[in-house]
C-alpha cells in the first residue's frame, strides 16, 4: 500500500449527499475481482451520456477541463453509503483520487479507504462547501492541500482546518501498512503469548 504523508493537487467538488457506492461504481461495471480496471467506470452513471457507453456528459465535474488530473473529491454527507463493496475505492483509486474531504463517511467505506491508502478527511460541511467555493472561484489557483502528518487541509486564500483522524488509521496511512502488516508489528508479542499457551494449554495443540 502506497505511503500518504501530505498531498497537494485539483480538488473537485462533488457536494452530493449520500453517494452509495453502486453510484461511485455501478455493478455493471464491475467485470473481475481484480483491483484494475475499475477506473473507466467510476461514476459512470454521471460520467457519461448513456448507460452502458464511454461519451462523456460535459456537465459532470471530472470531465471539465478545470478540474483535469483531480485527485482530492470534495464531498457530501455521508458518503460511500450503500453497500461494503470495495470496488468503490479501487475505482476512485485507480482513478487517482487520493483524499476524500466530506463532512461524514459510511463507516464500511471509511475503513476501506485506510486500507488501500486512501484519506477520508472529516471536515464540518460548512468547511467543505468553502473550499468548494474557494477552487471554484479563481480556476487558476484550485490547489487544496491534505496534510496527514499535521492534520491539517489548506485551500485557496489561505483557508485551513484542522481535522481528526484516528490514530490506527492514520498510523496505517502514513507508514502503508495493511492490517496484515499492522498485525505483524506485533510478532514478538505474539510469539510470545504463543510460546506460554503451548504450556499452559498443551492440549489445544495436539493434532
Amino acid at each position: 500500500m502506497h505511503k500518504f504523508d501530505v498531498l497537494t493537487g485539483v480538488a473537485a467538488p462533488l457536494l452530493r449527499a449520500n453517494v452509495d457506492t453502486d453510484a461511485i461504481i455501478p455493478s455493471r461495471e464491475m467485470k473481475s475481482v481484480s483491483k484494475r480496471g475499475l477506473a473507466q467506470g467510476l461514476f459512470a452513471g454521471w460520467r457519461y451520456l448513456a448507460i452502458g457507453g464511454r461519451e462523456p456528459d460535459p456537465g459532470f465535474v471530472l470531465n471539465q477541463p478545470a478540474y483535469a488530473g483531480a485527485c482530492i473529491l470534495l464531498a457530501g454527507e455521508n458518503f460511500g453509503c450503500g453497500s461494503s463493496r470495495e470496488h468503490a475505492v479501487w475505482a476512485l483509486g485507480e482513478y487517482g483520487i487520493r483524499a476524500v474531504i466530506a463532512p461524514s463517511f459510511a463507516p464500511i467505506f471509511q475503513g476501506n479507504c485506510v486500507r488501500n491508502g486512501l484519506v477520508p478527511v472529516r471536515l464540518d460541511a460548512g468547511a467543505v462547501a468553502r473550499l468548494a467555493e474557494a477552487v471554484a472561484r479563481d480556476p487558476q489557483h484550485r490547489l487544496v492541500t491534505v496534510d496527514l502528518v499535521h492534520r491539517r487541509v489548506s485551500g485557496p486564500d489561505g483557508i485551513e482546518f484542522e481535522f481528526q483522524i484516528d490514530p490506527e488509521s492514520r498510523e496505517m496511512l502514513l507508514e502503508g501498512l495493511d492490517a496484515i502488516d499492522l498485525t505483524l508489528r506485533h510478532r514478538d508479542a505474539i510469539e510470545a503469548f504463543l510460546a506460554r499457551d503451548r504450556i499452559e494449554r498443551p492440549w489445544i495443540y495436539l493434532q
